[in-house]
């Protein structure tokens, strides 16, 4: 049989088929050892081959081609990589302005890893509620950068419902990967879209105004006919992994842009005599989060640079 994996719980997936049946499948024994250089070889989004050899005991037995994936590197293995998700048709980074802080490192090094890996990239910042006048100035100088560049961004807050309805009809017919850090409130807005899906959700550690992990296994939900959101683990660092340094910057559209113009085919941006992308950081065409995000991927082979 086929289907798509809907949920990932660590030690089994459930599978759906095209005519909405799901079983809770088992990896066959000798899946691990195929050649498959990641940390979880089926991801949520994967569309699989399964065998049912009885109600508590289906198989999955093969891996059909990805047209594209996100991954990470884990914090503690990080030689391999880790699959978020497959077979997107967008991503959407969930971001706070505070209660907790989400970095613009961060922020970059998930859309570099989106344009990397071929996948739509976009920003929903939440907890709207929450800010006072002068981190609500920040939070839109922050979707003018983001939208100049070419992210569509939107703002939302999960708790009173404001701006959720209008966000929801960008996943028609999609599915759209939701990520972010731990305590951005992706399960909540998850809930906000429809409470009847009852994904968890939790409080902010007293001590770092940081969220504590309540979502531990990534879970696929249908908003709509044909339409998927997946709700993931919040991650505290997104390390990038696999990316060449001659190649970063194609992963940084605003950086890119500039690149051709300088003086040498294979500028590196960060000393070069005739360096376009560093004359346009000095003169602003380039902002300077971005540019340090760069410098941080660049340097990521230093290991516990990537956080």
């Amino acid at each position: 049989m086929e289907g798509f994996v809907i949920k990932n719980t660590g030690s089994s997936y459930l599978v759906r088929t095209a005519d909405k049946q799901v079983f809770d499948c088992h990896l066959k024994g000798n899946f691990r050892i195929q050649g498959i250089k990641s940390t979880n070889p089926i991801a949520v989004g994967d569309n699989v081959e399964f065998d049912v050899r009885s109600a508590e005991d289906c198989l999955i037995t093969k891996l059909m081609p990805r047209r594209n994936y996100i991954v990470r590197r884990p914090a503690n293995l990080s030689k391999q990589l880790h699959i978020i998700a497959a077979n997107l048709d967008a991503a959407m980074l969930v971001v706070t302005i505070n209660h907790p802080v989400t970095s613009t490192v961060f922020i970059d090094r998930f859309l570099a890893t989106c344009e990397a890996y071929n996948v739509p990239g976009m920003l929903l910042i939440n907890k709207t509620d929450l800010y006072d006048d002068d981190e609500k100035e920040y939070m839109h100088n922050l979707m003018h950068l983001y939208e100049q560049i070419g992210y569509p961004c939107y703002a939302v807050s999960a708790k009173t419902g404001e701006g959720v309805a209008e966000v929801a009809e960008l996943f028609k017919n999609k599915i759209t990967l939701l990520s972010g850090n731990s305590g951005v409130g992706k399960s909540s807005f998850v809930n906000a879209i429809n409470p009847d899906f009852k994904a968890r959700t939790g409080d902010l550690s007293d001590v770092h105004d940081a969220g504590m992990h309540t979502t531990t296994f990534s879970e696929m939900f249908e908003i709509a006919p044909d339409s998927f959101i997946v709700d993931t683990p919040g991650i505290r660092g997104f390390g990038t992994i696999d990316f060449k340094k001659e190649e970063v910057g194609h992963y940084f559209p605003d950086i890119f842009r500039f690149s051709s113009d300088c003086r040498f085919g294979n500028c590196t941006h960060t000393h070069e005599p005739g360096c376009a992308v560093l004359k346009a950081v000095e003169e602003h065409y380039i902002s300077e989060s971005r540019y340090n995000s760069y410098l941080s991927i660049m340097d990521d082979e230093n290991e516990a640079k990537y956080r």
